[in-house]
Protein backbone atom coordinates (compact mmCIF):
# COMPACT_ATOMS: atom_id res chain seq x y z
CA UNK A 1 0.00 0.00 0.00
CA UNK A 2 1.23 3.51 -1.06
CA UNK A 3 1.95 5.94 1.53
CA UNK A 4 -0.80 8.32 0.66
CA UNK A 5 -3.46 5.66 0.81
CA UNK A 6 -2.37 5.11 3.83
CA UNK A 7 -2.47 8.24 5.63
CA UNK A 8 -5.45 9.05 3.99
CA UNK A 9 -8.19 5.85 3.96
CA UNK A 10 -10.79 8.28 3.23
CA UNK A 11 -9.01 8.90 -0.17
CA UNK A 12 -8.36 5.79 -1.30
CA UNK A 13 -12.02 4.34 -0.30
CA UNK A 14 -13.26 7.67 -2.28
CA UNK A 15 -11.72 6.79 -5.16
CA UNK A 16 -12.07 3.09 -5.41
CA UNK A 17 -15.81 3.69 -5.20
CA UNK A 18 -16.33 6.74 -7.53
CA UNK A 19 -18.05 6.13 -11.15
CA UNK A 20 -15.86 7.34 -13.85
CA UNK A 21 -17.11 10.68 -14.40
CA UNK A 22 -16.24 11.43 -10.66
CA UNK A 23 -12.96 10.14 -10.96
CA UNK A 24 -12.20 12.57 -13.70
CA UNK A 25 -13.66 15.56 -12.22
CA UNK A 26 -10.97 14.38 -9.07
CA UNK A 27 -8.16 14.11 -11.43
CA UNK A 28 -8.96 17.98 -12.79
CA UNK A 29 -9.29 18.76 -8.53
CA UNK A 30 -5.56 17.26 -8.50
CA UNK A 31 -4.03 18.99 -10.98
CA UNK A 32 -5.86 22.42 -10.31
CA UNK A 33 -4.58 21.89 -6.23
CA UNK A 34 -0.71 20.89 -7.35
CA UNK A 35 -0.67 23.77 -9.16
CA UNK A 36 -1.68 25.87 -6.90
CA UNK A 37 1.12 24.39 -4.67
CA UNK A 38 3.45 24.58 -7.75
CA UNK A 39 2.76 28.18 -8.32
CA UNK A 40 3.46 29.10 -4.11
CA UNK A 41 6.83 27.14 -4.71
CA UNK A 42 7.56 29.51 -7.57
CA UNK A 43 6.55 32.75 -5.38
CA UNK A 44 8.95 31.35 -2.53
CA UNK A 45 12.09 30.54 -4.92
CA UNK A 46 11.68 26.57 -3.43
CA UNK A 47 12.17 25.32 -7.09
CA UNK A 48 12.16 21.75 -5.72
CA UNK A 49 8.88 22.40 -4.56
CA UNK A 50 7.55 23.62 -7.47
CA UNK A 51 9.10 21.00 -9.57
CA UNK A 52 7.32 18.31 -7.47
CA UNK A 53 3.81 19.70 -7.78
CA UNK A 54 4.28 20.98 -11.15
CA UNK A 55 5.36 17.07 -12.59
CA UNK A 56 2.42 15.71 -10.33
CA UNK A 57 0.39 18.23 -12.28
CA UNK A 58 1.69 17.07 -15.64
CA UNK A 59 1.23 13.38 -14.78
CA UNK A 60 -2.80 13.80 -14.22
CA UNK A 61 -2.99 15.70 -17.60
CA UNK A 62 -1.03 13.25 -19.44
CA UNK A 63 -3.97 10.58 -17.61
CA UNK A 64 -6.53 13.06 -18.92
CA UNK A 65 -5.43 13.08 -22.16
CA UNK A 66 -4.49 9.17 -21.93
CA UNK A 67 -8.45 8.26 -20.39
CA UNK A 68 -9.96 9.81 -23.65
CA UNK A 69 -12.51 7.41 -25.83
CA UNK A 70 -10.69 8.18 -29.28
CA UNK A 71 -13.70 5.90 -30.50
CA UNK A 72 -16.51 7.99 -29.22
CA UNK A 73 -16.91 11.59 -31.22
CA UNK A 74 -13.19 11.53 -32.78
CA UNK A 75 -13.28 15.22 -33.55
CA UNK A 76 -14.07 15.92 -29.79
CA UNK A 77 -11.08 13.84 -28.52
CA UNK A 78 -8.82 15.07 -31.03
CA UNK A 79 -9.51 18.49 -30.16
CA UNK A 80 -9.34 18.03 -26.64
CA UNK A 81 -5.99 16.08 -26.93
CA UNK A 82 -4.60 18.96 -28.66
CA UNK A 83 -5.57 20.94 -25.89
CA UNK A 84 -4.01 18.73 -22.83
CA UNK A 85 -1.04 18.76 -25.02
CA UNK A 86 -0.50 22.67 -25.15
CA UNK A 87 -1.52 22.93 -21.49
CA UNK A 88 1.16 20.21 -20.98
CA UNK A 89 3.71 21.81 -22.72
CA UNK A 90 2.65 25.08 -20.91
CA UNK A 91 3.68 23.20 -17.80
CA UNK A 92 6.51 22.44 -18.62
CA UNK A 93 7.51 26.45 -19.63
CA UNK A 94 6.57 26.90 -16.32
CA UNK A 95 8.37 24.73 -14.68
CA UNK A 96 11.81 24.69 -16.55
CA UNK A 97 11.49 28.51 -16.96
CA UNK A 98 10.22 28.96 -13.15
CA UNK A 99 7.40 31.31 -14.53
CA UNK A 100 4.22 32.21 -13.31
CA UNK A 101 2.53 33.33 -16.67
CA UNK A 102 2.30 29.77 -18.34
CA UNK A 103 1.39 28.32 -15.23
CA UNK A 104 -1.65 30.76 -15.12
CA UNK A 105 -2.64 30.03 -18.10
CA UNK A 106 -2.69 26.45 -17.73
CA UNK A 107 -4.85 26.67 -14.74
CA UNK A 108 -7.06 28.81 -16.55
CA UNK A 109 -7.49 26.00 -19.12
CA UNK A 110 -7.78 23.44 -16.41
CA UNK A 111 -10.79 25.33 -14.77
CA UNK A 112 -12.53 25.86 -17.89
CA UNK A 113 -12.29 21.96 -18.55
CA UNK A 114 -13.13 21.14 -14.87
CA UNK A 115 -16.26 23.34 -14.83
CA UNK A 116 -17.23 22.07 -18.40
CA UNK A 117 -17.33 18.47 -17.12
CA UNK A 118 -18.65 19.10 -14.08
CA UNK A 119 -22.12 20.64 -16.00
CA UNK A 120 -21.82 17.75 -18.38
CA UNK A 121 -22.21 15.47 -15.41
CA UNK A 122 -25.09 17.78 -13.80
CA UNK A 123 -27.01 17.68 -17.10
CA UNK A 124 -26.41 13.92 -16.72
CA UNK A 125 -27.63 13.22 -13.60
CA UNK A 126 -30.61 15.38 -14.40
CA UNK A 127 -31.20 13.55 -17.19
CA UNK A 128 -30.80 10.47 -15.38
CA UNK A 129 -33.49 11.79 -12.69
CA UNK A 130 -35.94 12.80 -15.69
CA UNK A 131 -36.19 9.77 -17.29
CA UNK A 132 -36.43 7.52 -13.82
CA UNK A 133 -39.16 9.85 -13.10
CA UNK A 134 -41.17 9.44 -16.20
CA UNK A 135 -40.50 5.69 -16.17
Amino acid sequence: MTPTAQANPYLRNQVLTAKPEQLRLMLFDGALRFLSQGRKGIEAKDFDVSYTNISKAQKIVLELSNSLNREVMPEVTERLTALYTYIYRLLIDASTKREIEPLDEAVKLLRYERETWALLIEKATSGDTAESGAA
